[in-house]
């Protein structure tokens, strides 16, 4: 029975960890600006977010002078029904759906600028670039699969500009992130799935990279702007249940980032957007025992990358107000192969609308609202699956779709310093 015991429980281990990648990858966060989000991220690699456009192209805080902070808050909505289908062992296929496994989260952004001098700027973007919770029932028929997924992510991204010339901006910075994660699901030792305990694997740790990128403004009402993420290096240290103290390392995907800006008169511009995730990267993923020094799984994630792809127009209806609006379509690095019942994620489909509105010559509010369609998918897992619990059979389908809500304000605290006058030199 021991025996038993300890090789689902290192069963588990393995079905667990693998969705820890794959909820960072599928569940990484774009709601850094409630500006940029109105425009379903359209352009936010060219300054279409104000400041807080720096999460995806750091130089584009040479575009505002002075000293200029932007803070955003954003509520993520996400609804997602997995039902039980044909294929399902029989003995689990009785304990029905997952219920709605989505969890409401509250997530902070923030940026802030300051101008030196002519050329040169300094800035800092606070935010969570992965996260979510999910909570299905705690007796389902996936349960051995999922029971629940906290993961929780906090960045610290700061960084230098430099104004080449007219046309041309620069900045790099160092990138800081802290990354914890706790994931839960059935263990089938008892007789009876209804009186399953819980399993669970928890880790966390910090990473370094870097972020870079440049803007490009051949002419006045045109922006271009590249920039990119590198990917961080985790090694994740933590527990799971019937092995003790584990370890493994975990990169996160790099993350290019391509927007247009295009002012078609005076109070109308057009946004374009394109961003790459190079998810494919991971490769496999050893979950290591701290006591052994022995992998006691080796998991192969298989990640596809993942490409965004995003439209989106404002317009300043009065001196006081603008209005924006945007759609993108995301192809994510899910599918039938890695889809998990943690991550019923599948390609999306974002409308989105926004306003600003100028109170003050300082203050700016910002607002937005999203809707994602995703387009119905489904889960398999078993005997010669990517999951394989105890060759406990689980198909679903999923339902799946998110509301967001996303608030934010600039202030503008000054111009920046006067430039000293130059010396007069006399000749005598």
């Amino acid at each position: 029975m021991i025996g038993r015991i300890g090789a689902l429980a290192l069963a588990s281990v393995s079905a667990l960890a693998f969705a820890t990648g794959a909820q960072a990858g599928a569940f990484g966060l774009h709601e850094q600006s409630a500006e940029a989000q109105g425009l379903s991220y359209a352009g936010a690699a060219s300054g279409s977010g104000g400041v807080s456009s720096m999460f995806w192209n750091p130089a584009v805080i040479t575009m505002r002078p002075g000293w200029v902070t932007e803070q955003n808050l954003t509520y993520i909505g996400l609804h997602a029904d997995i039902r039980p289908t044909a294929g399902t062992n029989p003995g689990f296929l009785p304990l029905g759906g997952s219920g709605d496994i989505g969890q409401g989260a509250i997530v902070p952004a923030g940026a802030t600028s300051y101008q030196l001098s002519d050329k040169i700027w300094i800035g800092l973007q606070t935010g969570a670039p992965f996260g979510l919770i999910t909570n299905p029932n705690k007796v389902w028929a996936g349960e051995v699969y999922g029971r629940s997924s906290r993961i929780f992510s906090l960045a610290f991204n700061p960084v230098v500009a430099y104004k080449v010339n007219d046309w041309l901006s620069i900045a790099a910075g160092p990138n800081i992130q802290y990354f914890k994660l706790t994931l839960r699901q059935a263990l089938p030792i008892t007789l009876s799935p209804t009186t399953f305990p819980s399993g669970f694997l928890k880790g966390d740790a910090w990473g370094v990279g870097y972020t870079a990128g440049a803007t490009i403004t051949p002419w006045d009402g045109t922006v271009l702007g590249i920039g990119y993420r590198s990917s961080m290096h985790h090694d994740l240290e933590g527990s799971a249940f019937g092995v003790g103290q584990v370890k493994a390392n975990l990169n996160t995907p790099e993350k290019l980032s391509v927007g247009l800006t295009q002012a078609i008169n005076p109070v109308t511009r057009i946004n374009l957007g394109f961003e790459w995730d190079n998810w494919s990267r991971i490769g496999n993923v050893a979950i290591v025992s701290t006591a052994l020094g022995l992998p006691v799984s080796n998991l192969p994630l298989n990640f596809k990358d993942g490409y965004a792809y995003s439209i989106g127009a404002e317009y300043d209806w009065s001196p006081s107000l603008t209005v924006r609006g945007g759609f993108s379509y995301e192809e994510v690095p899910i599918d039938d192969q890695n889809r998990s019942v943690r991550l019923p994620d599948n390609d999306r489909y974002t409308v989105s609308i926004g306003a600003g509105y100028r109170w003050s010559e300082k203050l700016t509010l910002n607002a937005a609202y999203s809707h994602v369609f995703l387009d119905k998918s489904n889960i398999f897992a078993g005997a010669g699956r990517n999951y394989d619990v105890g060759n406990i059979a689980f198909a679903g389908v999923v339902d799946a779709s998110a509301d967001i809500v996303s608030v934010g304000f600039r202030y503008v605290f000054g111009a920046p310093a006067a430039p000293l006058p130059a010396p007069i030199v006399r000749k005598f």
